[in-house]
């Protein structure tokens, strides 16, 4: 288990070492979620790296990552808990036919136990483990309902959860919980004021020149700079969807695979679908406009 970084300074070197690349105002967030055990909520456009802060925490502190990935209709017992019922059925079973004395209160005593118990991401993440507490990912909140909410600001109040048959489980040691949404909808103020908040933006052009150095260190410089100025200017644009940096590195990846060392207009056309997702964005960026956007970024580059 490595040892919680003591500064800000030290918070950017930890996430450095797993590649992710952040600005101090992050770092510094992040550094005060750690010193004061507050849950970090994290919001901004998809493929921004938010989802990336907790798993480079996870891997920079040794330990354990639990997500608890969400969705429309989550309930807190799919979030919780759910019980083995073919298990209990076999054992149910087994124990009839050997014809055993025990009463039916002895019987659903056993049934109900931690034996047949399966642990979901919110029990999971209270429960201890070698390293210490585990990062909890809570993905895309903005994806459920709010009764799931106020289940979950309970949660994260007390560390606490409830299995009826079993009782009250209360964290030995609080998760370090990181909540991540797109802002699909306005999550519930009282859930944010549990957290310490953040908007991660998309980076400007000498950030993301350095996340794509760490991330595809393979690729030359002057094609990561011509990609990150592309990706930057379609930024910019009048497009549906603006590209992440998730998708610049797909996209980077993608030409090397081409094994391209520059961009043109046709290799632009021909892979346009690793960087935008829609097909009224691509067909806008095809032919003399990819071209334009192309000259642009080079002229800026010189």
């Amino acid at each position: 288990m490595a040892q919680v970084p003591g500064s800000i300074g030290e918070v950017e070197e930890m996430l450095a070492r797993q590649d992710y690349i952040c600005g101090r105002a992050l770092a510094t967030v992040v550094f005060l979620s750690l010193r004061l055990g507050r849950p970090l909520f994290i919001e901004g456009e998809a493929g921004t790296g938010k989802t990336e802060i907790a798993k480079a925490l996870a891997v920079g502190l040794g330990r354990r990552l639990i997500r608890l990935q969400c969705y429309e209709g989550l309930d807190a017992a799919s979030a919780v808990y759910e019980w083995n019922f073919p298990a209990q059925m076999i054992a149910m079973r087994a124990a009839e036919a050997a014809g055993g004395a025990a009463s039916r209160e002895e019987l659903v005593a056993e049934m109900f136990s931690e034996a047949y118990l399966v642990e979901r991401p919110l029990l999971e993440a209270m429960r201890p483990g070698p390293g210490g507490a585990p990062v909890l990912l809570i993905d895309e909140i903005d994806r459920t309902d709010e009764p799931f909410e106020a289940f979950l600001l309970e949660a994260l109040s007390d560390f606490q959860v409830t299995v009826p048959e079993l009782g009250t489980i209360r964290a030995e040691a609080p998760p370090i919980v990181v909540l991540t949404s797109n802002r699909t909808r306005e999550v519930h103020d009282a859930l944010k004021r549990r957290c310490l908040y953040h908007w991660v933006d998309y980076p400007d052009a000498e950030r993301e020149l350095a996340i794509l150095a760490a991330r595809v260190p393979e690729a030359q410089a002057r094609l990561s700079r011509e990609v990150v100025a592309f990706v930057q200017r379609l930024r910019d644009a009048d497009l549906f969807k603006r590209p992440g940096v998730a998708e610049t590195i797909d996209w980077a990846r993608c030409l090397l695979a081409l094994d391209a060392v520059a961009l043109s207009p046709e290799v632009i056309t021909d892979t346009l679908g690793a960087v935008l997702k829609y097909q009224d964005d691509i067909a806008r960026m095809q032919g003399s406009e990819a071209a334009r956007i192309l000259a642009e970024a080079r002229a800026e580059i010189a």
